[in-house]
């Protein structure tokens, strides 16, 4: 099962991606693939044709685990009138 992930790295824009797993915290690096903006527009930092990314754990600041979309469908919010 593939995650939606929101990586911030430090000093850049934070990229939208996959994961395949989740990392673990003896790792050294993190793995994500379909790098992007929130917009959907393409990282200016990453060349088009490169598919898999491996990050080192000092550049990154946290990582945004997105709920998978039925899960989103099942959210209750709560909103005022």
């Amino acid at each position: 099962m593939a995650y939606t992930v929101i990586v911030h790295v430090a000093g850049e824009e934070p990229i939208l991606a996959e994961m395949e797993e989740l990392p673990d915290p003896s790792d050294n690096a993190i793995v994500f693939t379909n790098p992007r903006r929130r917009d959907g527009k393409p990282v200016p930092l990453f060349e088009r044709e490169a598919v898999t990314f491996y990050f080192p754990w000092y550049r990154i600041n946290y990582i945004e685990v997105l709920a998978p979309k039925r899960a989103r469908e099942e959210i209750v919010e709560f909103f005022r009138e």
